[in-house]
């Protein structure tokens, strides 16, 4: 897993590097800022931060972390939203990018983000998480270090603002629709669609006796989703990096499956439907390859769906509103 999200404070979070929203000015603000001093030692810090000076909007320093669980602590000066007239956008897209840059010059293997500029510096929260989710996609799809999102606040503080009422709306509707009569049904039929499928499992009777049935269905399942994992990505055009990233699944891992190596966890066949670009037909397709499939009663199967219909696909972002809206994310699999 390359991107993670957390409820906790930041200076609890274990990590080489500690992002802190800095005041441009030399002085100790609120939030973010205040706990940071106050977890690394006020004065060490407050004298490091004198030797950096004033920090424009969009800027970053680093200092030692002092006292903090850290090496590093990555000082950003995020800019207050002003309408967007003044470049807020590019200056918010520069402090993730230039603390991650730094990041990496330091040979940090992990990073924790707090969500920038969308408290006191009023930028909008879908505006400013979308900002996130692009700077971290696109790092990741060069670069591999751990990058933790740690939220402060109550079970009811939603991190994505109106997005999450947005899918709540999507989810109930999906619920008003669909009976559990229609699941038993749509069950019946995907189990047809399994037996006439080219990637079915071989019949059970011409199976050796000397290999049991998982191991058999776990080379077939393997072998068939490597081939035409291979395939779909030749066929959207998208290269291995873009579809790991978008996915949030370690390079590693990636390389694996495209080794036919393991069998994924259905949500990481979810996540990698996503990475793919594809739509829903075709992620119920690439879902049966696993012998899984979308349930019309499962929270997060209809939020995944949400995304693949509104053609967002970024599984950190879905991450940070199945997290919102109190369920696991894809990565935790």
């Amino acid at each position: 897993m390359a991107f993670k999200i957390v409820r906790n404070d930041i200076t609890k979070v274990k990590a080489d590097a500690v992002v802190n929203t800095a005041n441009p000015e030399v002085t100790v603000g609120s939030g973010v800022d205040s706990a940071i001093y106050k977890a690394a030692g006020r004065e060490k810090l407050l004298e490091a931060r004198k030797k950096i000076g004033y920090l424009a909007p969009g800027e970053v320093a680093v200092t030692p972390a002092f006292h903090l669980d850290a090496k590093y602590i990555i000082h950003v000066s995020g800019p207050r939203w002003e309408g967007g007239e003044n470049r807020e956008e590019q200056l918010l897209r520069n402090c993730y990018d230039r603390a991650l840059m730094e990041a990496k010059n330091h040979n940090c293997r992990s990073i924790a983000f707090p969500l920038l500029a969308t408290g006191a510096y009023g930028f909008p929260k879908e505006l400013g998480l979308q900002i996130a989710v692009d700077s971290f996609t696109s790092f990741l799809e060069e670069n591999e270090m751990e990058i933790t999102l740690a939220v402060f606040g109550t079970k009811e503080f939603h991190i994505s603002g109106t997005l999450v009422e947005n899918v709540r709306s999507y989810v109930d509707d999906s619920y008003v629709k669909e009976t559990l009569e229609e699941e038993y049904e749509y069950t019946q039929c995907f189990s047809v669609l399994r037996e006439n499928s080219p990637y079915s499992p071989v019949p059970e009777s011409k199976i050796e006796p000397e290999i049991s049935l998982d191991d058999a269905l776990k080379n077939i399942y393997t072998d068939s989703l490597a081939r035409h994992l291979k395939e779909l990505i030749h066929q959207k055009g998208l290269k291995n990096s873009e579809v790991y990233a978008a996915a949030n699944i370690s390079k590693q891992y990636f390389s694996k499956l495209l080794k036919g190596q393991v069998k994924p966890s259905k949500e990481k066949m979810l996540a990698l439907a996503v990475g793919l670009r594809l739509n829903q037909s075709e992620a119920v397709q690439f879902l049966q390859l696993a012998g899984y499939a979308l349930s019309p009663i499962s929270q997060t199967d209809t939020i995944v769906k949400y995304f693949i219909e509104k053609k967002e696909y970024n599984v950190l972002k879905i991450d940070i509103v199945l997290f919102d809206y109190g369920l696991d994310p894809l990565s935790n699999s």
